[in-house]
């Protein structure tokens, strides 16, 4: 059995004018990820990302380099549901204030899986399957271990079909993934199963770099 780690991006600029970007938390919490993934000898044969900047320097910051990309570890595109959904006119608070955005966010998602928001760039089935593909692609490999940098609605919906949940499931995971945080998937050919889910082992001893966004 080979073994996939999924593993969120570090805290991006949540409230800021570009969110694809790290914050120093988000740098400090990539960087104790790769210390713990040092101590335990855990070390990838094979490294993939999405395209996103904030997955890259996530990378950056674990001081690791990506073998390749796939597009489909993308996040999808939330800014973009929250202006159709608001008519080109997202309120300031769900922008800005934590709490707001993401009680929102989790009612847009799932009017987003029911076939609403039909003027989005992205419809839910394309979400879907072009995140089944990127776990196919990580999966062929020869590779023993394989760790990938993605986002929190892409863990939330691959760990989600793993298991056979329904749609709606993926919101409530997606909302509880932490930054940097390690999913993890055993797969051998073609088949693969969930093993642990948005663990981080790296803030035991350092609790104060915890953060959702």
């Amino acid at each position: 059995m080979a073994e996939l780690i999924l593993i969120r991006h570090g805290q991006a600029a949540f409230g800021s004018d570009n969110y694809d970007q790290l914050t120093d938390l988000g740098r400090h919490q990539s960087a104790a990820l790769k210390q713990h993934l040092d101590r335990t000898g855990w070390h990838p044969d094979c490294i993939l990302s999405g395209t996103m900047v904030r997955h890259s320097q996530t990378l950056k910051a674990m001081q690791l380099e990506p073998d390749d990309t796939h597009a489909g570890f993308n996040e999808y595109d939330f800014h973009n549901l929250l202006s159709v959904r608001f008519d080109g006119q997202t309120p300031t608070d769900v922008l800005q204030d934590r709490k707001t955005h993401f009680r929102i966010l989790r009612d847009t998602i799932l009017d987003w899986q029911g076939g609403g928001l039909e003027a989005a760039e992205e419809s839910w089935i394309s979400f879907k399957q072009r995140t089944s593909d990127a776990m196919s692609a990580a999966m062929t490999t020869q590779a023993r271990r394989v760790l990938v940098v993605t986002s929190g609605g892409v863990i939330g919906q691959l760990v989600a079909a793993t298991l056979n949940a329904p749609s709606a499931t993926m919101v409530d995971l997606n909302l509880q993934v932490k930054n940097t945080s390690v999913s993890t998937f055993v797969f051998s050919k073609g088949r693969v199963s969930l093993n642990g889910f948005n663990a981080t082992p790296h803030f035991d001893l350092q609790p104060e770099l915890l953060s959702y966004s």
